[in-house]
């Protein structure tokens, strides 16, 4: 049976010199094989050591149990700080716990049901941009790249993708990505405050960009906050919820530093999930036919622009819709397991530990993979093989616990979790419910790790229009 494409792993033993090279270039080729059945590994270098952490007590206790004790790491995010500042995603402390005591209320179960409508907006119009590509071959990664920042720029700002802002925004970004090594110097070498980092001259005039745009969105949506007409989307709920401690609110500057991350993290990883799951869906077209299937029942409206036989009169969905998409979250959810956004995440120990009877020094990078651990050989039955359906077994409903980490976990998981569970499955069906993706005569993609992982030259898929008759969906 074909299995899901997965990067090649090195040889167990390289020198350092040609691992902090491989690093540099994809941290997920550079691993080693045997970090798929290892509960740990050490890594030495002549500065720091770190070690990979595999064994589910073990994950818990960094990121649940004693998460203060392991903060987060700067060494992942000195590359990003061009474009991220001091935003909730690089901080610790004080400071990150006022950050999500005013950006958690926003990303609340019931909010979700607020920021429905925009998500449907964007699934429709991803849907209308992909309508006249049917017949072609299409790089997905492009398109659900598109799809998601529509989705973000909806949510946040009550704008489209088209709007000026947003557009320029959108096209910076990608400009930002293909510049933005995973790392930077610093990862590797303790360098101290005053001194550079050495960003490439690009990577850094595209972050000052996006920030200078960001800033203007911002700055405008601050004095409709305070004229009374801002929109009730979730750029005005962070903006205008209090810290319950301190009864502060985020200043303009400290909400661009917010709304940079929320980008970078709502959109770059939504579309790369998304664009995986499309791939899946090419790979076992029974899966695909299932879920259009089941979008079929769902009261969707197409855009006026596809063929008559492709529309729909009935009235839009509401929110309540979501709990129908089973098949569409289960293979999303799959997607996200076998490719997960964020491949690895790094915290640094505080004070020395022992782990597995191994000594761990304090300042020891503490390494939590959730492409090792979504795929580990002595925890998932079948780990390298696609198979939406494993999440109502016994194994793994286990491993959905205990082994399962698209979103982090414990008091740093991802705000946006829920959002991203209601997003990514309805961004799929509403795809999959107008159109059939079927691989194309190009190699298939391999995953690699670039801001967040994306295949190594695309993601290329012929695009077919759909039909939806008395016998369901049907494009042979």
């Amino acid at each position: 049976m074909t299995r899901p494409p997965k990067p090649p792993a090195r040889a167990d033993k390289v020198s350092l010199l040609r691992y902090l090279s491989l690093f540099r270039r994809d941290i997920l080729s550079a691993q080693p094989a045997r970090l798929y059945r290892a509960w740990m590994a050490e890594f030495r270098t002549p500065f720091f050591r770190s070690y990979l952490v595999n064994q589910p007590d073990l994950v818990k206790q960094v990121l649940k149990a004693r998460p203060e004790d392991f903060p987060k790491s700067d060494r992942i995010g000195e590359g990003l700080r061009p474009l991220l500042g001091n935003s909730v995603f690089v901080t610790n402390g004080e400071t990150w716990k006022r950050q999500r005591r005013i950006i958690d209320p926003a990303f609340e179960g019931g909010r979700l049901r607020h920021s429905f409508p925009a998500m449907l907006a964007a699934a429709e119009s991803a849907v209308t941009r992909m309508a006249p590509r049917c017949g072609e071959t299409v790089e997905v990664e492009a398109e659900t790249s598109h799809a998601a920042a529509d989705v973000i720029f909806r949510t946040l700002f009550s704008i489209p993708i088209e709007h000026e802002i947003a557009a320029q925004v959108f096209s910076e970004f990608r400009h930002y990505q293909r510049s933005q090594p995973i790392l930077n110097l610093a990862a590797f070498v303790p360098l101290p405050r005053w001194m550079p980092r050495f960003f490439r001259r690009d990577t850094r005039a595209s972050a000052r960009t996006i920030r200078t745009l960001i800033t203007s969105l911002t700055a405008d949506r601050m004095a409709e906050i305070e004229a009374g007409t801002a929109p009730a989307d979730l750029a005005t709920k962070i903006m205008t919820t209090p810290d319950p401690e301190t009864g502060e609110t985020f200043s303009t500057a400290e909400m661009v530093d917010q709304v940079a991350i929320f980008f970078l993290a709502g959109h770059e990883t939504s579309a790369s999930a998304l664009a995986w799951a499309l791939y899946l869906m090419a790979l076992y077209p029974d899966w695909q036919d299932r879920l259009a299937e089941e979008a079929q029942t769902l009261p969707f409206i197409l855009p006026n622009n596809l063929p008559p036989e492709g529309r729909s009169a009935k009235p839009s969905p509401d929110f309540s819709c979501v709990s129908s998409l089973r098949l569409s979250r289960d293979v999303f959810r799959e997607a996200l397991r076998l490719y997960p956004p964020v491949p690895m995440m790094v915290r640094e120990a505080r004070c020395p530990e022992r782990f597995r009877d191994r000594d761990v020094p304090k300042g020891s990078q503490i390494v939590l993979s959730p492409w090792h651990l979504h795929r580990h050989e002595r925890l998932w039955d079948n780990p390298d093989g696609f198979d939406p359906g494993r999440f109502a077994t016994e194994n793994g409903k286990t491993c959905l616990r205990e082994a399962y980490l698209p979103f982090s976990a414990g008091a740093r998981v991802c705000p946006g979790a829920g959002f991203a569970m209601v997003e990514g499955p309805l961004l799929l069906s509403y795809l999959l419910r107008h159109f059939r993706f079927e691989l194309s005569n190009r190699p298939a993609p391999v995953p690699v790790a670039h801001l967040t992982v994306r295949s190594d030259t695309g993601i290329w898929l012929r695009v077919r229009a759909r039909s939806s008759g008395p016998g369901g969906p049907s494009s042979r």
